[in-house]
C-alpha cells in the first residue's frame, strides 16, 4: 500500500546494487522512491523537450 495515493511499482534490482543505492539516497537525504521519481520526471521532461524541438525543426 502506498502512502501518497500513487500506485506502487515493482522493479528488479540485485541486492548489492539496491543496498548501494540506498546508501547514495541516504547521503542525498532522499528515499529511493523519491530519488527515482526525480529521475523519472527529469527524463520525461528532457524527452518532451527533444520531441518539441524536433517538431519545430520540421
Amino acid at each position: 500500500m502506498t502512502t501518497k495515493g500513487t500506485p506502487g511499482r515493482v522493479i528488479r534490482v540485485d541486492e548489492e546494487t539496491w543496498a548501494a543505492y540506498g546508501e547514495v539516497c541516504e547521503a542525498k537525504g532522499l528515499s529511493r522512491a523519491a530519488d527515482l521519481r526525480v529521475y523519472i520526471k527529469r527524463e520525461v521532461a528532457a524527452f518532451r523537450r527533444r520531441q518539441k524541438a524536433e517538431a519545430s525543426e520540421s
